[in-house]
């Protein structure tokens, strides 16, 4: 399967972006937003896809794993989701 045409990505992005900058909860919006900000040029559409179940998580249990307060559950064993976890803990 070919990778969407740029300016498809560029809009994905742009959108992912504002979610993740725009969550509901100033913290979230921190870590989460933080990371998507920096790195989000770098991401395939895989990545993009990985990042819109990370967005979909309830603020909460976002909150606890990003902060370390709670482990991921395996369930939610996503590679990008301990890659942002990794990323707020320096």
């Amino acid at each position: 399967m070919s990778e969407p045409p740029t300016a498809d990505l560029d809009t994905r992005r742009r959108r992912l972006l504002f979610r993740a900058t725009h969550r509901g909860t100033y913290e979230n919006d921190l870590m989460l937003g933080g990371f998507v900000r920096a790195h989000l040029t770098e991401f395939s559409a895989a990545e993009l896809d990985a990042l819109e179940t990370v967005i979909d998580l309830p603020d909460p249990e976002l909150a606890d794993w990003l902060s370390g307060r709670q482990p991921i559950p395996p369930d939610m064993d996503l590679p990008l989701l301990h890659r942002i976890c990794a990323s707020v803990a320096r």
